[in-house]
């Protein structure tokens, strides 16, 4: 399993959602196998999770919602007792797990997937269509569907086998490595090896036609799109493979195998990103490339929020920033108003805006702020603006690749963001990360 340079870092409860994960020890590996019945919405699922003790370990916590447990081992042995309260499944095993010991928990559950749901960000996780099933967790909706470590600093391998009845199609992280169909059911097993965080782990089913994008290049890019929307999908994507091509010279190579499309027959507020994949609502093809700058942030968010994933979720912006940026960097080199354009009429909306937030940490209810984004990107432009472009891109490079399959902190990357500057960046990072009054943009040198 491939990891980044960047790994070392003490494991610490999330700041945000302390009562999520566990931090006593690191998964390695996830295979699911689940069985969805779209017209009742039951999911019978067995989880084997692969996993070593951080130290050791008397009890283990998983993250799960409220299924029916049929079973429970660790190591392939009866625990000692296991209990299922309050979407947490503790289990105490036959006898303590030694520090720095490898070790495997298998569950077997059913139920009716129910989404988790929150005050701020609606329902989240699983969620029953008419004709299938949608999967967004982040980010913590992963308990609806699968027993998790479910924290993002936790990155693991992933195989994911789905079986439905054959009229649906299934797509899921990774590459689709077998389809084997058994009389009226399909089972399809995708395999995802580079290293996962749980709330980037989704399954979408559907009654989808599977196409591929034309002249995609070096990456695949495979699609499942309802098939009334094929044409105006053709269209409104038809500029993802030069997107990939501008994101790859700025970002460095594309972390994953491939990159997947699927669009829902369903409105979505706004699209959503997993690992290797991104889910759209019918609402964001309307034959008019109307939600091109979406296109652009959930391809750029494969580097900057799955490849390099935070730490801890005060540091979203290190997701949505650059994703809010790379819609910017796209328009400027598609030939569309440059990042500077975009930039002035993000800081004059923001001038209309509240003025008491801190990016490097916007709190819980926060997380998704539309300042968090729009100043986050502006940030970015600030940080380009004083260092150049080609010095900016270098950083970008050294960034995705120092940390590729890792996960990430403010502090690093201001860290690193340094070393490709001639000039001291303390004051830009303060003003624009952790002052909560808006900066002026700085002038070209």
């Amino acid at each position: 399993m491939e990891h980044g340079t960047g790994g070392g870092r003490t494991r610490v409860t999330d700041s945000y959602l302390p009562q999520h994960g566990d931090s006593g020890y690191r998964t390695t590996d996830y295979d699911l196998e689940l069985d969805y019945r779209p017209h009742t919405g039951r999911l019978s699922g067995r989880a084997r999770i692969t996993a070593v003790a951080e130290s050791s370990l008397s009890e283990v916590a998983l993250d799960l919602g409220p299924f029916r447990i049929d079973r429970v081992l660790v190591d392939g042995a009866r625990p000692a007792r296991y209990t299922h309260r309050a979407d947490k499944l503790r289990i105490r095993p036959a006898r303590p797990l030694r520090s720095g010991a490898p070790f495997t928990v298998e569950v077997r559950y059913t139920g009716v997937p129910k989404p988790v749901r929150t005050r701020d960000w609606g329902d989240l996780g699983w969620e029953h269509l008419e004709e299938g099933a949608l999967v967004a967790s982040q980010p913590m909706g992963a308990r609806s569907w699968f027993p998790c470590n479910d924290r993002p600093d936790d990155k693991a391998a992933y195989r994911i086998a789905v079986t439905t009845p054959s009229p649906y199609s299934v797509v899921a992280n990774g590459s689709l490595v077998s389809r084997t169909i058994s009389s009226s059911t399909t089972t399809w097993v995708y395999e995802q090896p580079a290293p996962m965080a749980s709330y980037l782990a989704t399954v979408q089913i559907g009654p989808y036609e599977l196409v591929e994008v034309e002249d995609a290049g070096a990456v695949p890019q495979p699609a499942a799109v309802p098939r009334r929307l094929m044409g105006r999908f053709e269209h409104d994507f038809a500029r993802q493979p030069q997107m990939m091509t501008v994101f790859t010279d700025l970002f460095g190579p594309y972390p994953f195998d491939d990159y997947a499309v699927v669009v829902v027959d369903e409105e979505l507020d706004v699209p959503v990103e997993a690992q290797g994949l991104s889910i759209f609502g019918r609402n964001h093809v309307d034959g008019r490339r109307g939600s091109e700058r979406l296109v652009a942030h959930e391809l750029a968010h494969q580097w900057f929020g799955n490849s390099l994933t935070v730490a801890d979720w005060r540091h979203i912006w290190l997701n949505e920033g650059f994703a809010k940026y790379a819609e910017w960097l796209w328009s400027e080199f598609s030939g569309g108003p440059s990042t500077a354009a975009h930039a002035a009429k993000s800081r004059t909306r923001l001038s209309l805006m509240g003025q008491d937030i801190r990016i490097a940490d916007p709190g819980l209810r926060r997380l998704f702020d539309d300042r968090v984004y729009e100043r986050g990107a502006l940030t970015l432009h600030a940080l380009r603006t004083v260092i150049g472009h080609a010095a900016f891109v270098a950083l970008l490079r050294e960034w995705t690749a120092t940390y590729r399959h890792w996960t990430v902190t403010t502090e690093e990357f201001t860290a690193l963001a340094q070393r490709h500057s001639a000039h001291p960046l303390d004051g830009l990072f303060r003003m624009w990360l952790y002052d909560t009054k808006l900066p002026a943009l700085p002038q070209p040198r």
